[in-house]
């Protein structure tokens, strides 16, 4: 696998976008190509014949900008003529519970084949599943009691029902969802297992871990520790031996946050008294209010080392998103800049970092990451990005350059005129159009435009009242290119 891990973006916006992008990428590794996520629109940029090479389906979360096009693979498996392949699903025992009753409206019902009958369809038509990560070795289960009557109780590894003084079930008042309250028999404190422990502990997960071997020689996992969302969420780790590439899914990623997680100690309060509720199988309020610590110091410290030595492709926002990465608090992580790759960014965003885009190919050879174009491989080494919309742009330092990079309240921003400035002025850039991996001196003529032609090359048009006239340009990317210690790939490095 000399050529490394191949990475398509599909979509790289956020939930509430307007260009409709979402996230999903394309990873190809040798042979082997499989999706990660699905809300990017996957009928359009991939097609439903290419579609039919794709090897698997790695679903992070259920969030609609992560599993949007979803039901829509399963039912092209089902419907469509000659689409004789079936969706390999590949995600945690949560996710894919959550997934599948989230699909369930879509998919559990239809016609028959001579559509004169309404049947049930079983999951198994439309998908094979494998699990990523560990089993619970605790669930929440029911039986049925006759007269429409459901009992909810919790089993143990043996598949008997454990006692209240082990664990217990907490049912909302605001959603009706059962939680489950556990008891860590170390710290003897009530927890919520699924957020205190790591996939690598064995007190609430099964010691079988269920990585997935491709044949062709790399490995993908679930990673759950650095992964904190709200709801069930994984993030993925892909190693060739060579390369490791993980993906964190959304997350909030502050080590300060992270540390008070495992480190603060929570009073517990309820209703009624110790005794009704140490025998208390089943109660009904908020979880929040049992729970004595969130995170154990187990996952705090593999949370810190998760990243090591890896490429990441990390969820961004905007200030105050509560359930993502603010751009100004990227200090506060451990990710690495030079081997962290930013998405999910709001259409308009202005980033020191490298960020995706969509449509582009990024290729990870041992540790570091190039942008492929036309069979070579650029590093991506800007000083500035900037996304505006569907136009995407870069920027390199000039003390001379006609944009200015200033910040404002930990958010970059860029202007052309100093008296617009509010905030602390950094540096100036000249900016430059990305038009398909290619540099070009950004437009400042509304009249005027970009088009990449046929033959690949890039034509500035211009529009006036007497019509329209075009002339090629040159491509500034291999100019501003700086100097990388390269490794040998078969690809051209251009440095």
């Amino acid at each position: 696998m000399s050529d490394g891990i191949s990475v398509r973006i599909l979509g790289d916006f956020g939930p509430f976008s307007m260009m409709g992008k979402s996230i999903g990428y394309e990873i190809t590794i040798g042979k082997s190509v499989y999706l990660l996520d699905c809300g990017a629109p996957l009928f359009q940029q991939i097609g439903g014949n290419n579609l039919k090479n794709i090897k698997g389906l790695f679903v992070t979360h259920c969030h609609d900008d992560h599993k949007r096009w979803f039901t829509d693979l399963a039912l092209f498996h089902r419907y469509v003529p000659n689409a004789d392949f079936e969706i390999f699903l590949l995600t945690s025992e949560d996710v894919h519970d959550e997934l599948y009753t989230a699909a369930g409206p879509a998919l559990d019902r239809s016609l028959s084949p001579d559509s004169k009958t309404i049947i049930d369809i079983p999951q198994q038509s439309y998908l094979t599943y494998q699990m990523l990560g560990p089993r619970a070795r605790y669930k929440i289960v029911s039986r049925d009691e006759g007269n429409g009557k459901t009992v909810l109780y919790i089993v143990g590894p043996d598949g008997k029902a454990v006692g209240p003084d082990t664990a217990k079930i907490i049912i909302s008042r605001t959603t009706n969802r059962p939680r489950m309250l556990f008891k860590d028999p170390a710290s003897k404190e009530w927890v919520e297992p699924e957020s205190f422990y790591t996939f690598s502990s064995n007190v609430f997960y099964e010691e079988e871990k269920n990585i997935f071997e491709n044949p062709e020689g790399f490995t993908i996992e679930a990673v759950n520790a650095p992964v904190w969302h709200g709801v069930p969420n994984i993030g993925i780790k892909i190693a060739t031996g060579n390369e490791t590439l993980i993906f964190s899914s959304d997350t909030i990623h502050n080590v300060d946050l992270w540390k008070q997680l495992y480190q603060e100690k929570r009073l517990r309060k309820h209703e009624g008294s110790e005794r009704d509720f140490e025998q208390a199988s089943v109660l009904y309020g908020d979880i929040n209010d049992h729970i004595e610590r969130i995170w154990s110091e187990e996952r705090y410290n593999e949370a810190l080392s998760a990243f090591k030595d890896a490429v990441v492709v990390h969820d961004i926002s905007i200030k105050q998103s509560t359930v993502h990465t603010d751009y100004e608090k990227l200090n506060k992580t451990v990710l690495e800049k030079e081997s962290t790759i930013l998405t999910h960014g709001p259409d308009k965003f202005t980033s020191e970092g490298v960020m995706c885009f969509t449509d582009k190919i990024v290729r990870i050879r041992g540790n570091r990451f190039f942008e492929e174009v036309e069979g070579k491989l650029y590093p991506m080494n800007a000083d500035i990005y900037y996304k505006d919309a569907e136009k995407f742009y870069v920027g390199y330092r000039n003390e001379r350059g006609k944009y200015i990079v200033y910040e404002n309240n930990g958010l970059l921003n860029l202007t052309k005129e100093e008296g617009n400035i509010i905030g602390t002025t950094l540096y100036r850039v000249d900016l430059y159009e990305d038009v398909s991996g290619g540099y070009f001196p950004i437009l400042e003529d509304e009249h005027a435009c970009y088009i990449q032609r046929r033959d690949g090359r890039v034509e500035l048009v211009e529009v006036s009242d007497d019509g329209s006239r075009g002339r090629i340009v040159e491509d500034h990317r291999d100019r501003l290119a700086k100097n990388v210690d390269a490794v040998q790939p078969e690809e051209q490095i251009v440095s």
